[in-house]
């Protein structure tokens, strides 16, 4: 439904925090700062929210100073914004990280030299004798040179031996080898330093912990008033004046379902509006409603755009194909599996990766149109399934394998089917855009998308009929000929009505030569959904000879590097066939599908003004 409101000027506040509160009214607000005040609001909530995301991730229980930094926290005192505590806080600890970091680089230097004080070195050198410092490979050290030079050695290990060797001031020096360089500072000056570090590390981080433990829920309390008063402004940004600006006319829009409800509510509130059934001109917001099944999917239709409000809803259409693609370019039954237990783990955030947050379900549900899919394709694990002496002979005449004959050449049956499903596919596609194109614009509209509907569909199905013998010869003759006649006044004469004929015959003869290369490039296209699973399981393939090479006859240690060869690469050729099998789908239903179809995906989401969490 779209409501239009009327309300004095100083009403505009109050009305748009009650609709908050109802939250189901989408007023048309812009996404991004309408102005400086705006801008300013936006990047304060970029900024709450990201140091709302860093607290949540703070955790020190596993860290060996862990029960300090709680005592430090519960003594801790946050002043002033605690948004910009968390900053300065999370910023002194990378720079202690990095001053910890060169001071134990510098300690692992010293620690050979042992502990010793620069001021007796220093009192050396005043009294004219000069140290020199050396350190080389045990191998490298020659001991003829300690009845040369007076060698005192002060530290070695198998591999590095270092010492020093004094000289007078003014008498005649060499050495054979190179010096090398004696840190200038102790190393229990060096110590101290990073126990003072590590004493500052300690308190920012009981910083951060008492943010996190007693202000990181005022904080969210907080981010969601920032939140509603930045779309309460963006709201208002749209409001049209009137009256000298005395009256403001507000715009929203509302399901259906919810209608009895919000006249109660205007009622109670005082407020005049007007509602009236929402019509495409209107460009209103789209809410999708789909069963469970389908709503997994939702989100991949928001990825190419939503529809508009007299289009359809592609995702019930989009759901069932994309899972099919995506278990053909799978194509094996043991990785569908491991996609099963992995969703079901991420659904119950036994495993929970950040980037799969919510899509546990959906990840199952992949995984098992992949199992099945993946036992008719023959494969699991890399294993051709129909060679397995150990798989029964009545599961394997289920599998798709093998080659058919057509026109007297023999082609790949997984290739062939694949080709036949992008055909049904695009068919598909076609078949849904005559039939909404025409409940949107009218029959008179679309004349040459029927034309080419009946040429292309009643050409496969007459083929297809008159091959299976199921069409006589001269039946099948009158078909093609009133098949092509109908197809031909549909595409070339009426798909302009009124329009010159000359002009609607060249129109005819483009759409002609754009249908031909399209339509040809498009069935290609869905070759991807043999070759992928095909590659997949080849190489799933490579990895099993390959470890089964190192295994070989009798083997004994050879076990691990087998067990480590299956695991790397299973998991490296999962993870590619994952990422392609999300893809290559996802081109077959945004660019073949949706263009046949005639797909626009050019709708606003529904957003209503609410108080969100």
């Amino acid at each position: 439904m779209k409501y239009s409101f009327i309300l004095l000027s100083g009403e505009s506040e109050e009305f748009l925090k009650q609709l908050q509160e109802l939250g189901v009214v989408d007023i048309s607000r812009s996404t991004k700062p309408v102005s400086e005040e705006s801008a300013v609001k936006f990047e304060k909530i970029l900024k709450v929210n990201h140091a709302i995301s860093l607290l949540e991730s703070v955790d020190y229980s596993k860290e060996p100073m862990y029960s300090k930094i709680q005592e430090a926290s519960a003594a801790c005192t946050i002043n002033g914004c605690k948004t910009e505590n968390t900053f300065s806080a999370l910023a002194r600890l990378e720079e202690l990280k990095a001053e910890k970091d060169a001071k134990e680089k510098v300690l692992r230097t010293i620690e050979p030299w042992g502990v010793f004080s620069p001021e007796s070195i220093s009192d050396l050198k005043a009294k004219g004798v000069d140290l020199h410092f050396y350190s080389v490979s045990a191998k490298g050290y020659d001991k003829d040179w300690e009845n040369i030079w007076p060698i005192h050695i002060v530290n070695s290990d198998k591999s590095t031996i270092w010492f020093a060797v004094p000289a007078l001031r003014g008498e005649e020096y060499s050495f054979p080898i190179p010096e090398t360089s004696f840190p200038e500072e102790s190393y229990a000056g060096i110590k101290a330093d990073i126990e003072k570090l590590l004493e500052e590390e300690i308190q920012a981080k009981a910083k951060l912990l008492c943010l996190k433990e007693r202000y990181l829920e005022y904080m969210k309390e907080g981010l969601v008033r920032k939140k509603a008063e930045l779309d309460r402004m963006l709201a208002s940004s749209q409001v049209q004046q009137a009256a000298e600006g005395h009256l403001l006319c507000f715009e929203g829009f509302a399901p259906v379902d919810e209608q009895s409800r919000l006249d109660e509510a205007f009622g109670k509130m005082g407020v005049f509006y007007v509602k009236e059934e929402a019509r495409e001109e209107d460009n209103p917001p789209i809410k999708l409603k789909n069963n469970r099944f389908n709503r997994l999917f939702e989100g991949l239709t928001g990825m190419y755009g939503m529809p508009v409000y007299g289009e359809w809803d592609p995702t019930p259409v989009l759901a069932i194909f994309f899972l099919l693609f995506f278990a053909m370019c799978m194509g094996d039954a043991g990785y569908g599996l491991i996609l099963i237990i992995y969703g079901i783990l991420q659904d119950r955030k036994i495993v929970n990766f950040a980037m799969f947050d919510g899509l546990g379900k959906l990840i199952s549900i992949l995984g098992v149109a992949t199992t099945i899919v993946g036992f008719f394709l023959g494969t699991a694990f890399g294993m051709d399934l129909t060679a397995a002496s150990w798989m029964p002979q009545h599961l394997k005449d289920l599998m798709l394998s093998g080659d058919v004959t057509i026109g007297g050449s023999s082609y790949a049956l997984q290739m062939v089917l694949a080709i036949g499903i992008g055909i049904f596919h695009i068919c598909l596609a076609m078949t849904i855009k005559a039939v909404l194109y025409t409940k949107r614009f009218g029959l008179k509209a679309n004349i040459s998308t029927w034309g080419w509907l009946l040429l292309i569909l009643g050409g496969i199905i007459t083929g297809a009929f008159a091959m299976l013998g199921l069409l006589p010869e001269n039946v099948t003759k009158i078909a093609v000929i009133a098949i092509g006649a109908v197809s031909a006044l549909c595409i070339f004469i009426f798909n302009t009505p009124g329009r010159n004929p000359l002009i609607n015959i060249g129109a005819g003869l483009w759409d002609t030569y754009n249908m031909a290369t399209g339509i040809m490039g498009d069935v290609l296209s869905y070759i991807r959904l043999y070759a992928l699973g095909l590659a997949g399981g080849m190489l799933g393939g490579a990895f099993n000879n390959l470890g089964l090479m190192v295994l070989g006859d009798n083997p004994t240690w050879q076990w691990l590097p087998f067990a480590l060869i299956l695991l790397a690469g299973h998991a490296l050729n999962l993870l590619m066939s994952c990422l392609g099998a999300f893809v290559h789908p996802l081109r077959l239903t945004f660019v073949e599908y949706f263009k046949n179809s005639g797909y626009e995906g050019k709708g606003a989401k529904y957003n209503p003004l609410k108080i969100s969490k």
